[in-house]
């Protein structure tokens, strides 16, 4: 009796530990089921991000105002207010999509945003070896085209630098064409048109802020020489001035001392009159008088 109370007991703990053990199981795969829900909503937020990037790429105007918008956010997050322009009007009329003021005066640097992504689409959407080499040469001609576009309306000698800035809003298609087309780069830089990423933009932008403040830390060190020289004309002034006081101050003291001397004169002959010891005056006698006499009758 005892026995089979032992074995119902031990069950039932059994049975218990094993419920236990159901519901955190249960539990656990309800937290890995809600990992899984929040990753696939994910994804599918990133694929309707996919599909919004493609809309954009696939349309040229569209895709133009999305490589001038990241050139934008670049240099306006790199570079103050009043060092560069976008839409500028350089003196033959022509409106590049961005120039940067250089110190110092000097000829403006100029960035071209709108990179032929159509032809390099349909590189990478060819199927075969005849549609890749069609697309290649395409690519090399609308380039080709472009850069020299760049060169001719934005290449003033005297106004713009001798290089510009053809801009690739991506660092992947970048990479590739440095891969693929090293014959494309190469004919740029004889053009005098550089292939930047956004990567190497910000770099560059970067370059011209140091260089920017460089010259601002000058003309401040410049304001500062000119005040300190200003204040060491204003001590040699003052110094002028207390050698002109010190003068009237030691003038001052000369003929004060000249008048102590003349009083200290006048005061010792004084004392020396007033030492000198004179004879008294004789007391002066009445004289006597005579009485009056009166003459009585006549002479006769």
């Amino acid at each position: 009796m005892n026995q089979e109370t032992t074995t119902e007991s031990t069950n039932a703990r059994d049975a218990e530990q094993a419920a236990d053990l159901l519901v955190t199981v249960a539990s656990t795969l309800n937290e890995r089921l809600a990992v899984i829900d929040a990753a696939q909503a994910n994804m599918a937020a990133l694929g309707k991000d996919m599909v919004s990037l493609q809309s954009i790429l696939s349309n040229k105007q569209t895709r133009g105002a999305f490589g001038q918008g990241r050139m934008e956010a670049i240099i306006t997050d790199h570079l103050p207010a009043g060092s560069f322009a976008f839409q500028y009007t350089l003196s033959n009329n022509k409106r590049p999509d961005c120039v940067v003021f250089m110190p110092n005066g000097g000829p403006k640097l100029v960035i071209d945003a709108k990179f032929p992504l159509e032809a390099w689409e349909r590189v990478r959407a060819a199927e075969n070896d005849l549609d890749l080499k069609q697309a290649m040469a395409s690519f090399r001609s609308d380039i080709g085209y472009h850069v020299k576009t760049i060169a001719d309306n934005y290449l003033i000698a005297d106004e713009t630098q001798d290089t510009a800035f053809m801009f690739v809003p991506s660092e992947s298609i970048f990479a590739d064409i440095h891969e693929k087309f090293d014959d494309v780069v190469q004919k740029a830089m004889r053009a005098r048109v550089v292939i930047v990423s956004p990567l190497m933009l910000m770099l560059s932008i970067q370059v011209v802020q140091s260089l920017l403040r460089d010259v601002r830390m000058r003309e401040e060190a410049h304001k500062i020489q000119k005040e300190v020289r200003d204040l060491l004309d204003d001590v040699g002034r003052l110094k002028d001035r207390v050698i002109s006081l010190q003068k009237h101050f030691t003038q001052a003291n000369g003929d004060i001392g000249d008048i102590l001397t003349s009083t200290s004169k006048i005061f010792r002959r004084g004392e020396r009159i007033n030492d000198l010891e004179l004879d008294e005056p004789a007391p002066q006698l009445d004289a006597p008088v005579v009485p009056e006499r009166k003459v009585s009758g006549g002479l006769f």
